[in-house]
């Protein structure tokens, strides 16, 4: 893991989108693979923690409490293909506590992780897509996955995310069709109901 970054290594993110990341899930594009894995932070305050970043609530958020970086670590019980990672950030209500900078990291254990990108944001309002890929794959195939916040606007000491979303991309034998075709099956709960075998 480089230990300094060049201006050439921090990627352009990043597409901040006025879409809610469960449209792609209810059109059977993607699928959320974030509850089949265990999460865990570096730091946090008492009652910010990882439920906040799991909730599905906007207004909720996980406050770190301490030196950067700000890990969010992300660990699967099985090798799991990842395409793309969603975080919810709120520059307006946030200021100095979003972040500015984060680097995606992935390997099979803490001892292991490869940087795989670096993500600089400008004052961010609402959802931002990370796209993973593996080379010329679309998806990155791993067991762990970890976002470190290095640095955060104004130079803020803690942070806030709002939310994480982590999707794998939708293959296999199974045709998936768009939720929409299934009437009132249209919410995340009955996306099992999307394929048909």
């Amino acid at each position: 893991m480089a230990s300094t970054l060049d201006e050439e290594s921090a990627t352009k993110p990043v597409l901040v989108n006025e879409e809610d990341p469960l449209t792609e899930e209810r059109l059977g594009l993607v699928r959320e693979v974030g509850a089949q894995a265990v999460w865990s932070l570096s730091s946090c305050k008492p009652g910010f923690g990882v439920e906040r970043l799991r909730d599905n609530i906007m207004d909720t958020y996980w406050q770190s409490d301490g030196q950067l970086p700000h890990l969010v670590n992300i660990q699967f019980h099985k090798r799991t293909n990842i395409s793309q990672i969603f975080i919810y950030t709120d520059y307006k209500l946030d200021e100095s506590y979003t972040p500015s900078r984060i680097s995606i990291r992935s390997g099979t254990n803490f001892n292991d992780l490869q940087e795989l990108q670096v993500i600089d944001l400008t004052e961010p309002n609402g959802w931002v897509q990370i796209p993973i890929k593996d080379g010329n794959v679309k998806s990155l195939r791993t067991f762990m996955l970890q976002i470190a916040v290095i640095s955060n606007h104004q130079n803020g000491r803690d942070t806030h995310m709002r939310q994480i979303r982590v999707h794998a991309p939708c293959g296999g034998k199974g045709k998936h069709y768009p939720l929409e075709l299934f009437g009132k099956f249209g919410t995340v709960d009955f996306q099992k109901f999307s394929t048909i075998r």
